[in-house]
């Protein structure tokens, strides 16, 4: 994904051959190729930056979305048990008016006879 970036690979730079002089190797031909490794390094140091940058964001991302995931699994839990509760009042009230009409009905009928 990088490599277009780069300009060596590191079989080139094991490949590499200088061609020597009177005096050693050839030393502009020595400094240039330093300079392309150098430029190498800056660019994968570059490059690693970034990619802790994005594996930190993220990695806070993944934390926050898993904390709205459990709020939102907290809020539902807490909706169901409101909803059992309700369901469980709204019957005992019924319950309570039914009984308080048979009180009603029946104790007059009662009452009458």
């Amino acid at each position: 994904m990088y490599q277009n970036k780069l300009n060596l690979m590191p079989n080139d730079i094991l490949e590499k051959d200088f061609k020597i002089d009177t005096r050693g190797y050839r030393l502009k031909e020595v400094d240039q190729y330093l300079d392309l490794i150098i430029q190498d390094y800056e660019t994968l140091i570059e490059i690693i930056k970034k990619q802790e940058k994005e594996k930190d964001e993220l990695t806070d991302e993944v934390l926050r979305l898993k904390q709205q995931l459990r709020d939102a699994n907290i809020n539902v839990q807490i909706a169901k048990e409101t909803q059992k509760d309700t369901a469980s009042f709204s019957n005992l009230d019924i319950l309570k008016r039914l009984s308080n009409l048979e009180k009603t009905i029946y104790g007059k009928d009662s009452d009458n006879q």
